[in-house]
């Protein structure tokens, strides 16, 4: 006898389904999210199971690592790949357990990537400096806003971050103002410290690997872009092909058409939104080093705009970071750019 295994996973509690060859139900109960408790009722199976399928939500990461390293095989399921039919008058916890482990049994399981546990940390260290840059970027463009809405002038974001508390008690007269002004000083520079202190230990630890050192080699990527690239990519064998690859990094238009008229949109967030991120850094990045970057950006400029030429040279580096890492070689705008 064979056993597939469904875990529907939630927040505080697991729906564990099971089902041998014949999609006969061998069991099927909501246990709370207690690897022991979880452990003990596939004990029972485990000399018969194929496979368990954990669905892939926030807190997976406890859960496949213990069955990991219980010697269980384990597969995430892609909740954007695997999809019951919508049709369906009731669904619940209990009957999605069981359709994926159907899925399992069928070989039909779209599967998302088990990303290796001990660079892990480092990965979601780099994703909070993500955060905390893009909250920084925000309070400077809320100052930005409040100092023109009072005062009929703009600073730069450089001209902001330079700024100091007396120099607040120059440019308003209101208490209430300066207090708001020091708020956001206080909470800039905040935020700039923090980052620094997650980038001093993210370059103690990581090093770039020798497959991801010829991303340096691009105008508009450093140190900092080329390990985010690196730890959300992981194995860039993984990805069939440039389009693949371009796809998860959310570059590729989501726009659904049929006789040349636009019918709707697909999942526009299905990918890796801080793969999207640092290729955009790395746009404007590079269209400031780079002439044939400049170049690319200004054609795209003038026939779209601003947005759209960004992405289009987001996605330019992409698939070009994609050949890169996969043969590695260094980067040669001519042959990207023509």
């Amino acid at each position: 006898m064979k056993a597939y295994v469904g875990i529907d996973l939630h927040s505080t509690n697991s729906v564990i389904g099971i089902i041998d060859e014949n999609n006969n139900q061998l069991f099927l109960k909501k246990l709370p999210n207690d690897l022991k408790q979880i452990l003990l009722v596939l004990e029972q199976f485990k000399k018969i199971i194929i496979g368990i399928v954990v669905e892939s939500t926030y807190n997976w990461y406890w859960l496949v690592d213990g069955l990991l390293a219980n010697n269980y095989p384990v597969h995430l399921s892609n909740p954007c790949g695997n999809k019951q039919y919508s049709g369906l008058k009731y669904s619940d916890d209990k009957k999605e357990s069981l359709w994926l482990a159907n899925l399992l049994r069928l070989n039909i399981l779209k599967e998302g990537y088990i990303y290796p546990k001990k660079d892990r940390p480092v990965r979601d260290l780099l994703r909070r400096r993500v955060m905390f840059v893009q909250q920084r970027t925000a309070q400077i463009l809320s100052f930005q806003s409040m100092i023109t809405r009072n005062l009929g002038i703009k600073k730069s974001s450089n001209e902001i971050k330079k700024l100091k508390p007396e120099n607040v008690h120059e440019l308003f007269d209101s208490p209430h103002l300066i207090i708001m002004a020091e708020c956001y000083l206080n909470t800039i520079k905040n935020l700039t410290a923090q980052t620094r202190i997650m980038e001093k230990d993210i370059k103690s630890v990581a090093k770039v690997k020798k497959e991801f050192e010829y991303l340096l080699t691009i105008s508009g990527i450093g140190n900092i872009l080329a390990l985010t690239i690196m730890f959300e990519v992981g194995d860039i064998g993984r990805f069939v092909k440039v389009g693949n690859y371009s796809s998860y990094c959310r570059c590729v238009s989501s726009i659904r058409k049929s006789n040349d008229k636009k019918k709707g949109e697909g999942n526009r967030k299905n990918g890796n939104k801080y793969l999207s991120w640092a290729y955009v850094e790395a746009a404007n990045f590079s269209r400031r080093y780079s002439s044939e970057a400049q170049s690319f950006y200004q054609r795209k400029k003038s026939k779209t705009n601003e947005i759209v030429a960004t992405k289009a040279l987001a996605n330019k580096l992409a698939r070009a970071s994609y050949y890169i890492m996969r043969d590695k070689v260094p980067y040669d705008p001519k042959k990207l750019f023509g």
